[in-house]
């Protein structure tokens, strides 16, 4: 396989997306969305595989060089702490990573020394309070974030923000804006040194795209 690039895609909209661009390039895979549950599909007629996996495990496929590229969120990378080249934004997929907090709660806690904050982002959220000075605690959440807040677990939470509506509907708003997250492109370093001028070539195609 590795006679191929090995690209490395998460399943699901960042998937999609992703293959409308390859499939401009030339790097088509109809077999992908066939229903197949195969995880790897190489290209017949260019030295390309494509392999699936979880959005999460693709910093850590791509660092210890199983794949030579990846696609994946900005606050995907931002969590993992993988080694990584990050040379191309693909600009979709946007979402903001915030601090949120319920409506009011600033006005009578505006600092975050001493806040409990529950988030699914334990070292995006460690480097931003540190960057701050503050002494937090940081309670590791796996899902619904939203409702630690309101049944008492943490104060404040960090999370991945899309339209807001979620927040909204809690009871929740954003306080600050940690970054922007888009997809970008990501590459393994030896690659990047083995197969300089395949990967820049790919990135200087996939750049012509957006």
């Amino acid at each position: 396989m590795k006679k191929n690039l090995v690209i490395a895609l998460p399943k699901g909209r960042i998937q999609e997306e992703s293959m409308k661009i390859f499939e401009k390039i030339g790097f088509g895979c109809r077999d992908m969305f066939s229903g197949s549950r195969k995880l790897i599909f190489p290209l017949q007629e260019q030295p390309v595989t494509f392999m699936i996996v979880r959005a999460q495990d693709v910093p850590t496929y791509v660092h210890h060089g199983a794949a030579d590229v990846g696609i994946c969120g900005k606050d995907t990378i931002e969590e993992s702490t993988c080694d990584l080249y990050e040379p191309l934004d693909l600009g979709f997929g946007g979402c903001d990573v915030v601090v949120a907090e319920p409506k009011g709660y600033s006005a009578e806690n505006p600092g975050y020394n001493g806040t409990i904050v529950g988030t699914k982002m334990v070292n995006v959220a460690e480097r931003f309070f540190a960057s701050k000075g503050v002494d937090v605690e940081i309670i590791k959440l796996y899902g619904s974030i939203e409702l630690a807040p309101l049944v008492g677990l943490a104060h404040r939470v960090v999370d991945i923000v899309e339209t807001g509506e979620t927040l909204r509907q809690n009871g929740l708003e954003v306080k600050e804006v940690i970054f922007r997250s888009t997809c970008r492109v990501i590459t393994n370093r030896n690659s990047m040194k083995n197969r300089h001028a395949q990967i820049e070539k790919l990135l200087a195609d996939m750049a012509g795209q957006l």
